[in-house]
């Protein structure tokens, strides 16, 4: 019978090789251990069938059997090399450095062996010996000066003749792993996210135990919002490394963006138990008992980030950003004695500023606070990407497309759901607390700021011939591409609302552009425009240190000039669609707080419901900057809060004057007066 050739070990070996290539490991398991029972001392099947108990995370097992590997086979560096991966997912590693040097040894040549010993090693905390198999890994791969080349380049902002290098390298060698992984590199950098995973889906099917490499297609997923497939890649980091706290804490990040909080702090936990000084973890639960409304949890997981880690910039302006918090004396010193680092790097330096700029106002030293936050903006506008002139131009198209000939021409439109209330205006103008007021009611869920509305417009052009584009091109559009475009919208924010509720806002301001939109694609959703006085508004914005987006509000004209072409925009959607927005002044709701909430349940067609005027007793989750301000009743100090700071606002003043000058003689400034 074994002179049958699908009897013999080889036979089986590759059968069970090219089951386990294709992802079904328990195959492959099936395979090895009907020809170990004819042939129980072959070292390449007892390798290849601890590689599928691997795979399936029988790692005792897998060791048992690679054990058994070596003894019969002790010069084998494969059955050695396979070894360490069962010891490392049992978190074995001084075992598992152990069989990587002797794997070292037999096979020296061998980059897969180097790179994990240096993964071990920084795992071990050894980093300097880390860094020595890392340079070794990558002198031994195919066609290292090239790549090596490359990564110069790259580094030195050369990205097109980096991206050439790696792709010739792939045109001659297509299973080159590296060049995949710097090629998928440049995609990320370039928020290809969409390439970034196809390219490292491929390099992981050739390499699966790169832990970088699932991190980074975690990363890609998760950018393209796909959130249980970017749980999949980390939770296979956690797996390679399961001592380690990246995979935990990066799963904590995706499932809070994802609005999945109590899960999120599951893993942040996890984390922490891993490494208690992971910075990343603790901050990353810091963000979520904030949002969650547990400030004073938040504050001692920041704290306890700083304590140990008292350069992470992010983690005391977290503390600063809560708002109602105050900073002790010390800990002013503390952040002070930071910044004279010359080390620190520009992202860091800069949150230092802005958390010292709300220290220095919360002792009412609003010189010293401007300073900082100056300081701050400054360092920080110089990594923004941000034209003024392009606005102008991007906010002309919408003007010239959306007319009032063109919008009455289509009145019978778009899907018929009421569901949605857009909250639109600037950042720190009182959206948060409209939006507030209404989740309030029984009838409304409150989101967040949701980008599908930007995402729905954006599509409309990707598959056009003529490649013409949002705006310009929804004047082509019929009336059931309108219609599907909002059935669309509706389908893609299904996901943030209970079954049951009627209503649910969107709290995303800058979709004040999208309101002509807005009207084709969904006629009866409501937009509330919130408004605050415009230097209030622009130096709300100055002072704050967004995680990304609104690139405009790090340079005292640009917001200023922003500010106008926001009311410019907004001017015009009052003009063509007379009524259809509700434009709520936020000192107003300051002023007589249950006027105006009747009026804003009465726009949006909604019953009285005396919930609305206690909103800070709500407890849903709150992501925005003002999450402990709408927790707590309304204080009439928040309005003009910019005099403190008038005589630093001239760029401001000088931009907004004409607007300023139309305001009641209180609310001007006091070199506009008379």
């Amino acid at each position: 019978m074994h002179d049958n050739d699908h009897d013999t070990p080889k036979a089986s070996f590759e059968r069970a090789t090219t089951f386990l290539r294709a992802g079904d490991a328990v195959l492959a398991e099936r395979i090895c251990r009907q020809a170990l029972n004819t042939f129980p001392r072959d070292a390449n099947l007892l390798c290849l069938l601890g590689a599928s108990l691997v795979k399936q995370d029988k790692a005792r097992e897998a060791e048992h059997t690679l054990s058994r590997a070596t003894r019969l086979m002790s010069d084998f560096s494969r059955a050695h090399e396979g070894l360490a991966e069962a010891l490392i997912m049992q978190g074995k590693l001084g075992e598992a450095l152990a069989s990587l040097e002797r794997a070292a040894e037999l096979e020296p040549g061998s980059a897969s062996i180097r790179m994990k010993k240096a993964k071990v090693l920084t795992a071990l905390g050894r980093d300097d010996d880390a860094t020595q198999e890392f340079e070794a890994s990558f002198k031994l791969t195919p066609h290292r000066e090239e790549l090596v080349r490359g990564l110069g380049l790259q580094r030195m902002g050369n990205l097109q003749e980096a991206e050439k290098i790696y792709r010739d390298v792939l045109l001659r060698d297509p299973e080159n792993v590296d060049a995949l992984r710097l090629l998928a590199g440049i995609a990320m950098r370039a928020k290809q996210w969409g390439d970034a995973e196809a390219m490292l889906e491929r390099a992981l099917e050739l390499a699966p135990d790169f832990f970088q490499g699932w991190m980074d297609l975690g990363l890609a997923r998760q950018e393209q919002d796909k959130t249980d497939a970017a749980l999949e890649a980390f939770a296979r980091v956690a797996r390679l490394e399961p001592n380690r706290p990246n995979g935990f804490a990066a799963s904590g990040t995706t499932s809070a963006m994802a609005g999945r909080h109590e899960r999120a702090i599951e893993y942040f936990e996890t984390a922490i138990e891993k490494d208690p000084h992971h910075a990343g973890a603790l901050s990353g639960l810091g963000h979520v008992l904030k949002t969650v409304g547990r400030q004073e949890d938040a504050i001692a997981r920041y704290r306890e980030c700083v304590r140990h880690n008292p350069s992470h910039g992010e983690s005391w302006w977290s503390l600063a950003n809560l708002k109602t918090f105050r900073f002790e004396p010390e800990e002013v010193d503390t952040m002070l004695e930071q910044l004279e680092d010359p080390a620190l790097s520009d992202e860091v330096r800069t949150n230092f500023e802005f958390a010292l700029g709300k220290a220095f106002e919360d002792a009412e030293d609003y010189d010293r606070a401007f300073e900082r936050y100056a300081k701050g903006n400054e360092n920080r506008r110089q990594r923004e990407n941000y034209d003024p002139v392009q606005t102008a131009d991007v906010h002309d198209q919408f003007i010239n497309t959306f007319t009032r000939e063109f919008i009455e021409s289509r009145r019978e439109t778009g899907d018929p759901s009421p569901a949605p209330i857009f909250i639109v205006g600037l950042p720190r103008s009182g959206s948060t607390l409209i939006e507030q007021i209404l989740a309030s009611h029984p009838d409304v869920e409150g989101t967040h700021e949701l980008p599908d509305l930007g995402r729905v417009a954006r599509s409309i052009g990707i598959q056009r011939e003529d490649k013409k584009s949002y705006p310009g091109v929804v004047p082509e559009l019929g009336d059931d591409e309108l219609a599907a475009l909002g059935a669309d919208y509706l389908e893609r924010t299904r996901k943030h609302r209970p079954e049951g509720t009627p209503y649910f806002t969107d709290k995303l301001p800058n979709n004040f552009v999208h309101v002509g939109f807005m009207h084709l694609v969904l006629p009866n959703a409501k937009i509330v425009d919130a408004r605050r006085h415009p230097l209030d508004s622009c130096l709300g914005s100055f002072k704050q240190l967004f995680a990304r987006g609104q690139p405009f509000t790090y340079d005292q004209f640009e917001v200023a000039e922003f500010y106008l072409q926001y009311r410019r925009l907004m001017d015009h959607w009052n003009e063509v669609l007379p009524g259809k927005v509700l434009a709520v002044q936020y000192e107003d709701v300051v002023d007589d707080l249950e006027t105006q909430v009747r009026r804003i349940l009465e726009y949006c067609g909604l019953p009285w419901n005396d919930a609305c005027l206690r909103f800070y007793e709500s407890d849903r989750a709150v992501k925005t900057a003002s999450s402990e301000q709408v927790r707590k009743p309304i204080y009439s100090s928040s309005r003009h809060l910019w005099r403190n700071y008038e005589q630093h606002l001239a760029p401001m003043i000088e931009v907004l004057e004409p607007l300023l000058k139309t305001l009641p003689a209180d609310w001007q400034p006091e070199s506009l007066r008379g």
